[in-house]
């Protein structure tokens, strides 16, 4: 069936047999056979015959569109399926949120590594627009990282965790611990952990996503950005799993929320659809098991 569903597709593509047949490199009362038969089988109609012209039928239309996908498939499959047995030694090309921490990111290569000692893990750390770049690009086959975007159809998108969103600020600062509105901080500057590449889409990020009205003032990593809170010259916004990062003497943790709405920050397991296979998949069930 899997070589009538191919000829059915050039059939259509083409809009005729002769066509066809002279790409499928097959006599036109073979191909023509071939489709009586694929018919026969399903006991639908797919092309209704006018005398040396046809029209593709309703069922046809359908079975046309997504046979292509079916295709699609079976030949990822039986391409990832060559590679595992003929490579002796195969890359994996992985990336992970470089602010995060690595406990479960870790946890997952060691796992993967004794599990499938012949493939080689390369490993890249970077921000979300960085490790988004890649792997768009396809320089990273998965990609660990924060919700930034709305889930695309392109990549497949495998849940891990999520975390609540909170505020540092000054022990001294006259607040409540039990939350505090993003709105409530308007006055303070907010202070940016990013390099200059990526200052314009963090900040884009911060007043579109989690809406903050504040000025920003930048920081290269936690030690800086815990002097700028020490001096009270801004407050950090950070996910609740980061907190240990901060010496709890100096700041206080405040859960950060717009409205009635607790903010919370998700992450994902991302890979392009199309280039999805068994080394990615194993990886990211092994990745999911280690935030269960």
């Amino acid at each position: 069936m899997y070589q009538q569903m191919q000829y059915f597709i050039v059939i259509v593509k083409n809009h005729s047999f002769t066509q066809a047949a002279v790409e499928c490199n097959i006599s036109q009362s073979a191909i023509s056979q071939q489709m009586k038969e694929l018919e026969s089988r399903l006991g639908v109609k797919l092309l209704d015959r006018k005398g040396r012209s046809f029209e593709v039928t309703e069922a046809g239309q359908y079975f046309y569109t997504h046979s292509q996908d079916i295709l699609a498939d079976v030949d990822q499959l039986i391409k990832n399926t060559v590679k595992i047995v003929k490579n002796d030694e195969v890359e994996l090309h992985v990336g992970y949120l470089r602010n995060f921490g690595t406990t479960e990111f870790l946890q997952t290569v060691s796992k993967f590594t004794q599990e499938f000692p012949k493939v080689k893990i390369k490993i890249t750390s970077g921000t979300h627009e960085e490790l988004y770049n890649l792997l768009r690009t396809g320089q990273i086959d998965l990609n660990f990282s924060d919700q930034r975007r709305a889930l695309s159809n392109e990549y497949q998108n495998e849940f891990l965790t999520s975390s609540e969103f909170m505020v540092a600020v000054n022990n001294s600062l006259p607040v409540g611990t039990e939350k505090i509105d993003v709105s409530d901080l308007a006055d303070i500057p907010c202070i940016l952990i990013t390099d200059g590449n990526q200052q314009e889409s963090e900040k884009e990020y911060y007043r579109d996503i989690l809406g903050v009205k504040s000025e920003f003032v930048l920081a290269k990593n936690y030690d800086e950005a815990q002097m700028l809170i020490a001096s009270n010259q801004g407050y950090l916004i950070i996910n609740h799993r980061m907190q240990k990062q901060l010496n709890q003497d100096i700041v206080k943790m405040i859960p950060l929320v717009k409205g009635d709405r607790k903010l919370i920050q998700n992450y994902y397991a991302y890979w392009q659809a199309d280039n999805s296979g068994y080394y990615i998949e194993s990886f990211a069930e092994l990745l999911k098991q280690s935030f269960a």
